[in-house]
């Protein structure tokens, strides 16, 4: 196999570990604006469940001062509202603003610096434009856009403004994910040739979502908001204009995984899906991918992605890496992520020295014992010697947000740089659309050079 250098590995590293490389212009913008020390003013839009999951990361935040929420239902303002007032109390600043319609917000607030985007998809592209064009700096939610063309736009915004745009694919500024790639695979290199890679996001059967009476929104409301009814805008994820389902919802974050270990695009991909559990659902339950990848080893390796949501067998949410020594699980909870030797004796030493230099935390050691004939498959592999992370090396919160949304604020002060700007996130987002198309199509489809520029 081809043996990546050491100039290979600080520039990898450099791009997918510790944040991705800015124009001059954007960072000039940022440094020129804010001091370290400053608190940034924060608005907030889209309360639903995810915008709930950003306003718990952000309350541990500091530096930042609540200024707005915005959402169409009056409860959901309302109760960020106050625990947004209690974290502004503490700090002796007003209370927050509330709005229903975010343009109501761009023009009555004048002093935002940033705003947090958790609205279904179909309002990324347009809520995130105009405020670029208004001058505040934007974390938003991904999908970026449940149209290819809306995400291209949303790009080309913030090329034109000059403004932040980091998109909430949070893996990315993970420091568990961070340590696997640049310790255990980029610089121990202890898959060995990356031949394949796994990743799931299997959930059991869940009932549709419905509002309770009193928050219901009224059909001139609904429909002012471009909904079809209370059924489609409760339950969003599942229809076309609204967002992308499964594969977009959950698949977005695992699949973007598979391009930043493997250093590189997608180069085809076979996808096989369908609405064959929720019948009153527009979009595909399950679905299963192949990809296939140049990796950054000039090698072709494959990747296979599933996400089913009618059970939650399969041992949770994960990306397993492997190679002809060893496989990496990278995963958001802590308790699956693992690391595994190939049954080799001459691997032996080495696992043994990873142990003891502290790279991975003890296991079983290969013993590499030929599997007993007579009780199995003379050609079953033996089990491989598993091993957990060090604990003094991974990130224990359960917090997987914060780490992202603390990049993007000190971006936006200039002392970071974004671990996922929009462009870079666009690219990311072509694999699920792609795949989305192979489906429709039925055949394997190759990408073009075009399918990731915006």
């Amino acid at each position: 196999m081809d043996i990546f250098t050491r100039r290979d590995f600080l520039k990898k590293a450099g791009l997918f570990g510790g944040g991705l490389v800015l124009s001059s212009s954007l960072l000039g913008a940022a440094k020129a604006s804010y001091a370290p020390s400053d608190k940034l003013n924060v608005a907030m839009v889209g309360m639903g469940a995810q915008g709930t999951v950003l306003l718990s990361n952000l309350l541990k935040c500091e530096g930042i001062v609540f200024r707005a929420v915005c959402d169409i239902r009056m409860d959901n303002r309302r109760i960020a509202g106050v625990r947004m007032d209690s974290y502004n109390k503490n700090i002796g600043a007003d209370k927050v603003k509330q709005y229903e319609d975010y343009k109501d917000l761009i023009a009555t607030e004048k002093d935002i610096d940033v705003v947090f985007i958790a609205t279904p998809d179909l309002w990324h592209s347009p809520q995130t434009i105009d405020f670029l064009e208004a001058g505040i700096h934007v974390y938003c939610e991904k999908m970026m856009s449940n149209t290819k063309e809306g995400a291209r736009k949303m790009v080309k915004a913030m090329q034109s403004t000059g403004k932040l745009l980091q998109i909430g694919h949070q893996r990315k500024s993970n420091p568990n994910y961070i340590y696997l790639l640049n310790e255990l695979i980029l610089k121990r290199n202890v898959c060995g040739q990356l031949t394949c890679a796994n990743g799931q996001w299997n959930r059991a059967v869940t009932q549709d979502l419905q509002a309770p009476k009193s928050a219901r929104l009224t059909p001139e409301l609904l429909a002012k908001y471009g909904y079809a009814n209370e059924f489609e805008f409760m339950n969003w994820r599942w229809f076309s204009k609204y967002g992308g389902g499964p594969i977009s919802d959950l698949g977005a974050h695992q699949i973007d995984i598979f391009a930043w270990v493997f250093g590189g695009r997608p180069k085809k991909v076979l996808a096989s899906g369908g609405v064959d559990y929720y019948k009153n659902k527009e979009l595909y339950d399950n679905v299963m991918c192949i990809y296939e990848y140049e990796t950054f080893q000039k090698h072709t390796a494959r990747a296979f992605y599933q996400v089913q949501t009618t059970t939650a067998a399969g041992g949770g949410y994960y990306e397993l890496f492997m190679g002809d020594k060893g496989a990496v699980k990278f995963s958001e909870n802590p308790k699956l992520i693992k690391a595994y030797a190939e049954n080799k004796p001459e691997l032996k030493e080495t696992w043994v020295d990873y142990v003891s230099t502290g790279v991975v935390d003890k296991g079983h050691i290969c013993t590499c014992k030929p599997v007993d004939v007579a009780s199995g498959d003379a050609r079953e592999s033996p089990p491989l010697p598993e091993f957990d992370m060090p604990k003094s090396k991974m990130y224990k919160e359960s917090l997987v947000h914060k780490p992202h949304i603390e990049n993007f604020l000190n971006s936006v002060r200039g002392t970071d740089k974004l671990n996922c700007d929009a462009a870079h996130a666009f690219e990311a987002e072509a694999a699920v659309f792609k795949a989305v198309e192979a489906i429709k199509a039925g055949k394997t489809l190759e990408f073009t050079t075009e399918d990731f520029e915006a």
